[in-house]
């Protein structure tokens, strides 16, 4: 995956696995991480509620974890930028329930520049 940061023109690669394949590791700048809490909100929770009685997809949840996962990508890839990596490997994500209707979205990698 390469990601195309907002505020700026270079491009980053990411991946989960140790190393980027046809890639040498060249320098390791250590742990990056990203993360963004994200609250629910009122019309997400009634149309949830309906869902719930019917079945199917929560859309509203499906969105507000994507937009949270992008954000959190985001700021991780802006602070690998910051210590002058292309790439970032190892990517893993990660959630946890700060408070009742509130949740953490976690990214994070080791940033290193490869050849």
């Amino acid at each position: 995956m390469t990601v195309q940061p907002r505020s700026s023109a270079s491009r980053i690669i990411l991946t989960n696995i140790e190393t980027v394949p046809g890639k040498t590791i060249t320098q390791h700048l250590g742990l990056v991480q990203g993360s963004s809490v994200r609250a629910k909100h009122l019309g997400r929770d009634i149309a949830a509620g309906l869902k719930n009685i019917v079945g199917g997809e929560l859309k509203g949840y499906t969105e507000l974890l994507q937009e949270a996962r992008q954000e959190a990508t985001n700021r991780m890839v802006q602070e690998a930028q910051r210590l002058g990596a292309n790439a970032i490997v190892n990517v893993r994500f990660a959630t946890s329930s700060l408070t009742q209707g509130a949740a953490e979205l976690f990214a994070y990698g080791t940033a290193v520049r490869v050849e």
